[in-house]
Protein backbone atom coordinates (compact mmCIF):
# COMPACT_ATOMS: atom_id res chain seq x y z
CA UNK A 1 0.00 0.00 0.00
CA UNK A 2 1.30 3.69 -1.27
CA UNK A 3 0.78 5.53 1.68
CA UNK A 4 0.21 9.80 0.86
CA UNK A 5 3.30 11.97 2.00
CA UNK A 6 1.55 13.73 5.15
CA UNK A 7 0.25 17.39 4.61
CA UNK A 8 1.51 20.37 6.66
CA UNK A 9 -1.02 21.87 8.62
CA UNK A 10 -3.04 25.05 8.22
CA UNK A 11 -2.47 27.64 9.85
CA UNK A 12 -4.87 29.10 12.09
CA UNK A 13 -7.59 30.38 9.46
CA UNK A 14 -6.24 30.19 7.16
CA UNK A 15 -7.07 27.27 5.59
CA UNK A 16 -3.82 25.84 3.52
CA UNK A 17 -0.70 24.34 4.43
CA UNK A 18 1.74 26.91 4.83
CA UNK A 19 4.84 25.31 3.69
CA UNK A 20 4.30 25.84 -0.28
CA UNK A 21 3.30 29.71 0.70
CA UNK A 22 6.41 29.96 2.41
CA UNK A 23 8.83 28.67 0.28
CA UNK A 24 7.25 30.72 -2.20
CA UNK A 25 7.96 33.99 -0.05
CA UNK A 26 11.31 33.26 0.64
CA UNK A 27 12.54 31.96 -2.48
CA UNK A 28 11.09 35.70 -3.86
CA UNK A 29 13.04 37.38 -0.86
CA UNK A 30 16.28 35.13 -2.45
CA UNK A 31 15.99 36.35 -5.55
CA UNK A 32 16.10 40.08 -4.39
CA UNK A 33 19.33 40.13 -2.68
CA UNK A 34 21.81 41.26 -4.50
CA UNK A 35 24.49 39.11 -4.08
CA UNK A 36 27.82 40.22 -4.96
CA UNK A 37 30.48 37.93 -3.53
CA UNK A 38 33.74 37.56 -4.76
CA UNK A 39 34.57 34.90 -6.79
CA UNK A 40 38.48 35.33 -6.77
CA UNK A 41 40.64 35.33 -4.05
CA UNK A 42 44.29 37.73 -4.44
CA UNK A 43 46.39 36.38 -1.70
CA UNK A 44 50.04 37.36 -1.56
CA UNK A 45 52.76 36.48 1.20
CA UNK A 46 54.00 40.04 1.49
CA UNK A 47 52.63 43.77 1.31
CA UNK A 48 55.89 44.45 -1.04
CA UNK A 49 54.10 42.24 -3.50
CA UNK A 50 50.85 44.64 -3.46
CA UNK A 51 52.14 46.47 -6.90
CA UNK A 52 52.35 43.64 -9.01
CA UNK A 53 49.79 41.68 -7.62
CA UNK A 54 47.21 44.68 -8.42
CA UNK A 55 47.39 44.05 -11.79
CA UNK A 56 45.19 40.96 -11.68
CA UNK A 57 42.81 42.87 -9.26
CA UNK A 58 42.70 45.58 -12.26
CA UNK A 59 42.10 42.97 -15.02
CA UNK A 60 39.39 41.05 -12.99
CA UNK A 61 37.39 43.99 -12.32
CA UNK A 62 38.10 45.39 -16.03
CA UNK A 63 35.83 42.16 -16.51
CA UNK A 64 33.23 42.71 -13.96
CA UNK A 65 34.29 39.71 -11.71
CA UNK A 66 34.71 40.15 -8.42
CA UNK A 67 37.38 39.31 -5.90
CA UNK A 68 38.98 39.85 -2.86
CA UNK A 69 42.68 40.65 -1.63
CA UNK A 70 44.28 39.73 1.23
CA UNK A 71 47.68 39.60 2.60
CA UNK A 72 48.72 36.54 4.32
CA UNK A 73 51.97 34.61 4.82
CA UNK A 74 52.66 31.40 4.21
CA UNK A 75 55.44 31.02 6.73
CA UNK A 76 54.24 33.51 9.76
CA UNK A 77 50.74 32.84 9.67
CA UNK A 78 50.53 29.34 8.64
CA UNK A 79 47.20 28.62 9.86
CA UNK A 80 45.87 32.24 8.65
CA UNK A 81 46.18 30.69 5.14
CA UNK A 82 45.34 27.21 6.30
CA UNK A 83 41.87 29.08 7.46
CA UNK A 84 41.93 31.52 4.88
CA UNK A 85 42.29 28.01 2.18
CA UNK A 86 39.66 25.99 3.67
CA UNK A 87 36.76 28.25 4.24
CA UNK A 88 37.24 29.80 0.73
CA UNK A 89 34.84 28.29 -0.80
CA UNK A 90 32.41 28.81 1.72
CA UNK A 91 32.52 32.59 1.49
CA UNK A 92 32.01 31.87 -2.65
CA UNK A 93 35.18 32.13 -4.08
CA UNK A 94 35.58 30.00 -7.00
CA UNK A 95 39.52 30.30 -7.90
CA UNK A 96 42.65 31.88 -5.92
CA UNK A 97 45.33 33.45 -7.31
CA UNK A 98 48.71 33.55 -4.81
CA UNK A 99 51.58 35.42 -5.16
CA UNK A 100 55.13 34.46 -4.17
CA UNK A 101 58.86 35.14 -4.51
CA UNK A 102 61.60 33.48 -3.09
CA UNK A 103 60.53 30.15 -1.96
CA UNK A 104 56.87 30.46 -3.11
CA UNK A 105 55.39 28.29 -0.10
CA UNK A 106 51.88 30.15 -0.80
CA UNK A 107 50.06 29.03 -3.21
CA UNK A 108 51.34 25.31 -2.58
CA UNK A 109 49.97 25.85 1.01
CA UNK A 110 46.66 27.35 -0.10
CA UNK A 111 45.71 24.65 -2.64
CA UNK A 112 47.01 21.97 0.14
CA UNK A 113 43.91 23.08 1.96
CA UNK A 114 41.28 23.66 -0.24
CA UNK A 115 39.82 22.23 -3.49
CA UNK A 116 39.18 24.83 -5.48
CA UNK A 117 41.69 25.77 -8.56
CA UNK A 118 44.99 27.63 -7.19
CA UNK A 119 46.98 29.98 -9.75
CA UNK A 120 50.45 30.27 -8.36
CA UNK A 121 52.53 33.65 -9.25
CA UNK A 122 55.96 33.41 -9.08
CA UNK A 123 57.32 37.05 -7.91
CA UNK A 124 60.13 38.89 -8.36
CA UNK A 125 62.27 40.53 -4.87
CA UNK A 126 65.26 42.19 -4.51
CA UNK A 127 66.50 39.12 -3.04
CA UNK A 128 65.28 36.74 -5.43
CA UNK A 129 67.59 33.95 -7.37
CA UNK A 130 67.82 34.40 -11.12
CA UNK A 131 65.23 36.79 -11.64
CA UNK A 132 62.30 34.83 -9.55
CA UNK A 133 63.80 31.27 -11.14
CA UNK A 134 63.41 30.26 -7.48
CA UNK A 135 59.38 31.14 -7.26
CA UNK A 136 58.79 29.81 -10.32
CA UNK A 137 60.41 26.61 -9.66
CA UNK A 138 58.71 26.65 -6.20
CA UNK A 139 55.22 27.19 -7.62
CA UNK A 140 55.59 24.58 -10.68
CA UNK A 141 57.04 21.87 -8.54
CA UNK A 142 54.29 20.88 -6.74
CA UNK A 143 53.79 17.19 -5.88
CA UNK A 144 51.15 14.87 -6.98
CA UNK A 145 47.61 16.01 -5.50
CA UNK A 146 48.40 19.70 -4.80
CA UNK A 147 48.25 20.85 -7.91
CA UNK A 148 48.96 24.45 -8.41
CA UNK A 149 48.86 26.54 -11.82
CA UNK A 150 51.43 28.59 -12.37
CA UNK A 151 51.81 31.95 -14.99
CA UNK A 152 55.14 33.46 -15.88
CA UNK A 153 57.39 35.53 -13.27
CA UNK A 154 55.35 38.58 -12.67
CA UNK A 155 52.76 37.71 -14.55
CA UNK A 156 49.17 38.78 -11.94
CA UNK A 157 47.96 40.18 -15.16
CA UNK A 158 48.29 36.79 -17.11
CA UNK A 159 47.02 34.73 -13.58
CA UNK A 160 43.45 36.60 -13.81
CA UNK A 161 42.62 36.32 -17.28
CA UNK A 162 43.75 32.35 -16.84
CA UNK A 163 41.19 32.90 -13.62
CA UNK A 164 38.53 34.35 -15.79
CA UNK A 165 38.57 31.64 -18.33
CA UNK A 166 38.70 28.70 -15.40
CA UNK A 167 34.95 30.87 -14.48
CA UNK A 168 33.72 30.68 -17.80
CA UNK A 169 33.77 34.61 -17.83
Amino acid sequence: MIEEPAVPPALPGLGEPAVPQVLAETEAEIEQLDVDAPLVGIVMGSGSDMPTMEAAEQELTKRGIGSEVRVISAHREPDKVADYARNAKLRGLRVIIAGAGLSAALPGVVAAHCELPVIGVPLTSRTSVAGGLDALLAIAQMPPGVPVACVGVDSARNAAVLAARILGE
